[in-house]
């Protein structure tokens, strides 16, 4: 019908965030990987620009949800799941923001293997945010819901057995408390995934 206002796509939104959670995991991991201090301002810079596309799509989802009474699903619960999502790309970014205000010089091959988990995370939740639309008929969607979950757990492992490695060596007071904090950091992105999985499925029960 001419003139007929386009309905606001919530779950596209979702989508968009993401993927860009997918990209600022993935980007982090390959910092990581090859790691140097003298480019860690330059690739803070570009995680801040990737977690301000992500702000952006949550104002513009909350400017909308303010002025529609008719909404996929519950309108709290796409309050609740924007910022899950937007606490996944912040948690991505403070990884990066703390290894730059730390000036770490080398890292510790477990925070590159957890990074690893990171990025393996983010991805699956990607896949996951694509299926959301379809959750009535997919055949994947618990499945993507428990890979995320297992890589959580191997994260809550690697956390522990970091920290205990740490513990278990010579080191100065502020190395083990740089470090206690980036692994608190590291944790907090593995949690902040599989606390948006857990809603999504929440929000999927509610509605089937």
């Amino acid at each position: 019908m001419l003139g007929k206002k386009k309905e606001y796509n919530y779950f596209e939104c979702f989508c968009e965030v993401g993927k860009i959670a997918n990209e600022a995991a993935s980007y982090l991991n390959q910092v990581m990987e090859c790691f140097e201090v003298s480019r860690i301002p330059e690739h803070v810079e570009n995680m801040h620009k990737l977690e301000n596309a992500a702000d952006m799509i949550k104002h513009e989802l909350t400017s909308h949800l303010a002025h529609e009474f008719i909404t996929p699903i519950e309108r709290e619960d796409i309050s609740a799941l924007s910022s899950e999502l937007d606490n996944v790309v912040d948690t991505v970014e403070d990884v990066m923001r703390r290894i730059y205000m730390f000036n770490v010089k080398a890292l510790r091959p477990e925070a590159v293997e957890f990074t690893g988990l990171i990025a393996r995370s983010c991805a699956t939740f990607s896949k996951l945010l694509a299926e959301f639309p379809n959750f009535k008929k997919s055949k994947t969607i618990n499945e993507l819901i428990i890979e995320i979950n297992t890589l959580e757990n191997k994260g809550d492992k690697l956390h522990a057995d970091s920290l205990r490695k740490l513990f278990g060596e010579t080191a100065s007071a502020d190395e083990r408390l740089v470090w206690m904090m980036i692994f608190e950091s590291l944790e907090n992105s593995m949690d902040a995934c599989e606390n948006a999985a857990d809603l999504i499925e929440s929000i999927i029960m509610k509605n089937t």
